[in-house]
């Protein structure tokens, strides 16, 4: 009963609401366009630059949700990024939360990259395949974050689990709130097979969609919301969140074996000695 409850919650989570009322453009205005009927949003990179958008509010804790359709054909050198972050600017001491989709030359598949950063020192990064065609159609891409562990979601799959160890630590970014972001940009020196595949700007304008925000979350006021000594009357913050349920756990399990390609934690070359949150078991 409890599992069906966190479920239910999960998939009835937030009201959805047009683009003006939770964004603004942080750039290239020219390169955003919305459909007729507003719901869906468009982001578009070409030569000279590319685009994006973030919220108006600042949250901390709770869950947030959307719909994306990645950049189709041959987008080596293109990343599209969806990540929350406690400042506007990439600033030395932000806290973030990041998914990037690394493009690849046509009939590769695109790879998912997460991160999180805490303090402005990331290096936590994770990389994996997706099962399934992200250029087709539209999928859900969402983060649940609590006190208790940051989960990364695709189609309600937990792909990746973050804990806090209930301690002060320099690991798990739990004080500062955040914005949700969105980008797409080029980043071939680096996104695909390290650089080597360049963008191939005959093929732009390269263009990523999106739909269906969704958040429920604990929205910052300043000095200090009410909603941050109350988050645990919240689902996203309630004992069935701070753990995987038993379903969640088996289709991690399954993404674990079969989809993950690298793993920070795994990498004694670059860490000999692993990171203390490496010790911190995403099962319980």
């Amino acid at each position: 009963m409890a599992s069906l409850f966190f479920i239910s919650a999960l998939a009835a989570a937030s009201s959805q609401s047009p683009f003006e009322d939770n964004f603004s453009i942080m750039w290239s205005e020219n390169h955003f366009k919305t459909s007729e009927d507003g719901n869906t949003w468009f982001l578009s990179l070409d030569k000279e630059t590319g685009c994006g958008f973030q919220t108006k509010q600042r949250y901390r804790f709770g869950w947030f949700s959307m719909k994306l359709k990645l950049v189709g054909g041959d987008s080596a050198g293109v990343v599209t990024a969806y990540y929350m972050c406690s400042e506007n600017g990439a600033g030395p001491e932000r806290d973030e939360l990041d998914f990037e989709f690394l493009g690849n030359r046509t009939g590769q598949p695109y790879l998912i990259q997460t991160n999180v950063y805490k303090n402005g020192v990331g290096g936590r990064e994770m990389r994996h395949m997706l099962w399934f065609d992200p250029t087709e159609e539209f999928h859900s891409y969402s983060i649940l974050w609590n006190d208790h562990q940051i989960v990364f979601f695709v189609d309600r799959v937990p792909i990746r689990v973050f804990k806090n160890n209930g301690e002060k630590n320099d690991f798990f970014p739990n004080e500062k709130p955040m914005y949700l972001f969105s980008s797409i940009w080029n980043a071939d020196d680096w996104a695909t097979r390290g650089g080597l595949e360049k963008t191939d700007w005959k093929k732009a304008p390269f263009v990523s969609s999106y739909k269906d925000f969704s958040v429920d979350g604990c929205q910052w006021e300043d000095p200090y919301p009410a909603c941050v000594s109350t988050t645990t009357k919240k689902w996203w913050d309630q004992y069935q969140a701070w753990h995987l349920t038993d379903s969640q756990k088996m289709d991690f399990a399954w993404v674990q074996r079969n989809l993950v390609i690298y793993d920070y934690c795994k990498d004694t070359d670059r860490y000999p000695k692993l990171p203390a949150e490496c010790s911190l078991s995403p099962w319980g």
